[in-house]
């Protein structure tokens, strides 16, 4: 039964901070919150990676993998869920209680997502939509049974073979793991080269958080939370799992019959490891489950598309590369007064990114105040990085790429230079999403961008010209914080500045920013060339801002600090 559209809420924000509150306990918590280890298990803090869908998208999901798991269970999905979803991906072990995991998951998660939890993510999910129902707007369970154990007429794993897999894990915890995936894998067509991928995926738990997760396993009991769940629930099971007996769909069935806002449905050819072993049949479910959310319409879609291409961005600035340098007085202005925002203070970064890098101008000054990091410049443009390895060919990585799909791996970068490109970004959401996803812990990012006042006055001459688009457009502070609030787990900071360059004639503006490669670019310009009429009318309309020291052209300069505690 598909969900029904839930009403979400404003996240609860202490000033420009995303970070969610965490849920108040209640005083007589359940009782599977209450359970502690025996043994001293660490405490392994919960981490998320945030992807942004492809298109804006009212949907989000969070996605918790089961024991012995990683997020990369969910990886094979996520070109499916993207385009139409949002997806925070969590790692997760079972540190002192259920209760604070969710704690943890709650403090990274968006307000009011979509719960997807396999096997014992499941079971993970379910605690959840109890501890915060305000914060769930909907659960699917993935090959997961409420209560893992057998009891009485419940169909589940016998409690000997549970206790049999917690013994042997105490005397041989690789053997015991490899026993584990065989049954995961069990009724695939490819078990050996799938209980490759498990095994990998649970190289990082520690014998302690994996003898927890057994623990959990034994004796969560999630069979009286599931009915009185306020939010819609789904279950999803695997025709041929191992793990979770093929009764369990009619037994959930009787335990939801009172249940409106909840169904069961069973997955045929498939085993348990379900996101590994059949992720297009599991991407197609959850979208048939959320199909009433699904993204906005071809023509909304198209209606948000960026004023300006990125392949007109890119041949722009690759045409403008050997002679950019010659008139970026101003980038170079710009650029060297982000640096003096930042003095470089706290531990030194390992790995530091300069993202729009252009002709490499700014490797030098980066890599004299962090010698120890590594640089990476990368850029939209071909040309500029082909300039910028010529000018520096030294222990520099030069990457291709785009600033709102990034070619780097999460958690892999400490600082982040940006000067003057963010402007071309017009899916602010995007672009912090992936600066939140590589950023490491810790992490920031200092950028500048141009406002949408930038070259107002060139833009008011063409207008009493002919009322073309002749200038750029540029989004608004409030939308990039607006973007950036959306984003868990990031905050930031944002401030302006006028900075007005003078000219004796227009026409060497418009030429300098030709020469920059800056010129204009938006999809509603005038077609063909402008003609010597409308220049001339453009000329006189400009010469009414002319004051003795010149022609004034105004930068809209925005400053901002993005970061990831």
């Amino acid at each position: 039964m598909p969900f029904a559209r839930p009403r979400c809420p404003p996240a609860p924000r202490a000033c420009a901070l995303h970070s969610l509150r965490r849920t108040p306990r209640s005083r007589s918590p359940p009782c599977w919150t209450r359970w502690r280890s025996a043994g001293q298990v660490p405490d392994v803090a919960v981490t998320a990676e945030y992807l942004r869908a492809n298109q804006p998208s009212p949907v989000d999901l969070v996605l918790l993998h089961g024991w012995a798991g990683s997020s990369d269970c969910w990886r094979p999905l996520l070109g499916a869920l993207r385009v139409w979803a949002n997806v925070t991906l969590i790692d997760w072990r079972p540190v002192a209680s259920v209760h604070e995991v969710v704690d943890q998951v709650l403090a990274l998660a968006p307000s009011r997502p979509v719960y997807v939890g396999w096997s014992l993510g499941g079971q993970l999910a379910a605690a959840l939509a109890t501890q915060a129902p305000q914060r769930v707007s909907g659960l699917v369970t993935v090959a997961s049974n409420p209560r893992f154990s057998a009891e009485g007429s419940w169909p589940g794993v016998a409690p000997a073979e549970l206790a049999s897999f917690q013994h042997g894990l105490a005397r041989n915890p690789a053997r015991t793991l490899r026993r584990f995936i065989t049954l995961q894998c069990q009724g695939h067509a490819e078990e050996r080269a799938l209980a490759r991928q498990l095994a990998a995926q649970g190289a990082d738990w520690s014998t302690p958080a994996l003898a927890a997760g057994l623990q959990w396993l034994a004796e969560l009991d999630m069979r009286s939370v599931l009915p009185a769940l306020s939010c819609p629930q789904q279950h999803l099971l695997a025709a041929a799992d191992a793990l979770v007996p093929e009764g369990l769909g009619e037994s959930l069935r009787e335990l939801l019959a009172g249940t409106a806002a909840a169904s069961v449905e069973t997955l045929t050819g498939t085993c348990h490891a379900l996101p590994l072993a059949a992720p297009v049949a599991l991407a197609s479910a959850l979208h048939r489950i959320l199909a009433y959310q699904a993204p906005a319409t071809e023509a909304t879609v198209a209606a948000q598309q960026a004023p300006v291409s990125k392949q007109a961005i890119a041949q722009s600035f690759s045409r403008a590369a050997p002679r950019y340098d010659s008139v970026a007085a101003l980038q170079r202005d710009v650029g060297e007064r982000l640096l003096r925002l930042h003095p470089a203070v706290g531990r030194p970064p390992a790995t530091v990114l300069d993202l729009g890098c252009g002709t490499g101008y700014f490797q030098p000054q980066l890599a004299a105040r962090y010698p120890e990091a590594d640089y990476i410049g990368l850029d939209l443009a071909q040309g500029m990085l082909s300039w910028a390895r010529t000018q520096h060919p030294e222990g520099t990585a030069w990457v291709a790429g785009d600033a709102e799909a990034l070619p780097l791996a999460a958690g892999s970068i400490d600082l982040v230079f940006s000067s003057l490109a963010f402007q071309w970004c017009y899916r602010p959401d995007l672009l912090f999403a992936e600066l939140a996803r590589v950023l490491a812990a810790g992490g920031r990012c200092f950028f500048s961008s141009l406002g949408p006042a930038t070259l107002h006055e060139l833009r008011d001459a063409w207008a009493a010209a002919d009322g073309g688009q002749h200038v750029n457009d540029f989004l608004q502070p409030a939308v990039l914080q607006a973007a950036a609030d959306a984003i868990p787990g990031v905050r930031l900071t944002l401030h302006s500045e006028r900075i007005v360059l003078r000219y004796d004639k227009a026409t060497d503006l418009l030429h300098e920013l030709k020469t920059l490669g800056a010129h204009n670019m938006n999809s509603k310009r005038p077609s063909g060339l402008t003609g010597r009429q409308r220049l001339a009318a453009m000329v006189r309309a400009y010469e009414t801002w002319r004051a003795p020291s010149g022609l004034p052209a105004t930068y809209d300069v925005i400053y901002g600090t993005l970061e990831k505690p």
